[in-house]
């Protein structure tokens, strides 16, 4: 979560957006971005979703045997 928080910060500022800006451009509530830049694990995916989806980005669910049989 560490690292899709620090993602989304740092894009934003690359847009020169405050937290509020960014939510309403993205069609969240401004929570839903704090929650996202301070790392928290009990996120919706819709609404990060919708947030990624800023910068041409998307997370999906990952079956963890997929990840197992990759390495």
């Amino acid at each position: 979560m560490r690292r899709l928080a620090n993602f989304v910060k740092e894009r934003r500022k690359e847009v020169n957006l405050t937290q509020e800006e960014f939510a309403e451009r993205a069609g969240v509530a401004l929570t839903v971005v704090r929650k996202i830049e301070q790392g928290k694990s009990n996120m919706n995916l819709d609404k990060v979703n919708l947030v990624l989806s800023m910068f041409g980005h998307e997370l999906a669910p990952v079956n963890s045997k997929e990840l197992t049989d990759n390495n």
